[in-house]
């Protein structure tokens, strides 16, 4: 993976050697899934006027939100998809300064909450059931990773020696639970609907378990290019917003525009998609700066964060959503 994203990081700083701004382009990382916004400006650019006259943007898909912070600190990406996690290791393990602009989804009580799956005729019936077996996460150091090591941790088992960590992806997790691959994997939507929908899983524990409430998505930039660039930036933000819009208004098309995103069937989005087991999404994409600073408290708590971080290194002045 560590090849890859090199790899990967080299191209990318080859291809944009001129610099974004001078361009009026934003070179913007997205993953899969739970970022309905972003796939509505990705596949029907048509609805956005400022999109194409007044910027333009570059798309990259990365796999995780870690190799998004590996790609702001060699400046090959201006904005992207980030965790409170990610951006709170990325302020101290490498010094990139981000500055979060909108919120994509998050957890409520009533909400989807991301799990942790065996086979139904697993032995493991308890997380500390866990002890001496592989662990499928999406990507190690990645948002969801977190509460996974604190609900390690809460049930006596060393994250480092007790368990053995295998990065799958959200996508192959299913398959990798199936196939053995792996003893328990993560499932997050809409991977989770299909794979609830062939039967053969159980949930043995969820985010919302360990860590109410969660904020999983944030859109973030490099403060450098906000600061170099604030009406560029202004401009995604309300691109962001308005598609977020499309999306809460207009069901039956967003589930035509993430089927060509994610592959995935509309009959299987149909099952969450937009319904009460799914995220909860803010129609102003408005980033929950109290909730964001309770997490970054956890993580450090937790150790997952060698020091405290103040939310506030990440609030750039109004530059962030909704803004008319």
């Amino acid at each position: 993976m560590k090849k890859i994203a090199a790899l990967a990081l080299t191209g990318l700083i080859a291809a944009w050697s001129v610099p974004a701004a001078a361009q009026q382009v934003i070179r913007v990382g997205w993953l899969i899934p739970a970022e309905e916004a972003k796939y509505w400006m990705m596949k029907r650019p048509a609805e956005f006027p400022q999109l194409g006259s007044k910027y333009k943007i570059e798309w990259v898909q990365f796999q995780g939100t870690s190799p998004v912070m590996q790609a702001f600190a060699a400046k090959a990406v201006d904005c992207g998809t980030q965790t409170p996690l990610s951006v709170g290791q990325g302020l101290i393990e490498a010094k990139v300064q981000t500055s979060i602009i909108a919120q994509h989804v998050f957890e409520t009580p009533t909400s989807f909450s991301v799990y942790w799956a065996v086979k139904d005729d697993s032995p493991i019936k308890s997380v500390k059931d866990l002890k001496g077996k592989r662990i499928g996460v999406s990507v190690l150091g990645a948002g969801v990773y977190a509460p996974l090591v604190q609900m390690l941790e809460k049930n006596g088992l060393d994250p480092k020696t007790d368990v053995k960590m295998i990065e799958t992806g959200f996508a192959p997790s299913e398959d990798a639970i199936r196939s053995g691959r792996v003893d328990a994997g993560v499932l997050n939507q809409p991977f989770a609907a299909r794979a609830e929908a062939k039967g053969g899983l159980r949930k043995l524990f969820s985010v919302a378990d360990q860590q109410p409430n969660f904020v999983h998505i944030l859109e973030a930039c490099r403060k450098d290019f906000v600061d170099q660039n604030p009406e560029l930036v202004k401009a995604y933000i309300r691109d962001l917003t308005s598609a977020m819009g499309k999306v809460l208004a207009n069901r039956p098309e967003t589930l035509k525009v993430v089927s060509e995103v994610t592959k995935a069937p509309v009959s299987v989005l149909d099952t969450y998609l937009l319904k009460g087991n799914d995220f909860a999404r803010d129609p102003g994409m408005a980033p929950n700066f109290p909730a964001i600073q309770s997490l970054l408290d956890s993580f450090t708590q937790a150790g997952l964060m060698s020091q405290k971080v103040d939310v506030a290194s990440f609030r750039n002045g109004d530059i962030h959503a909704p803004i008319k």
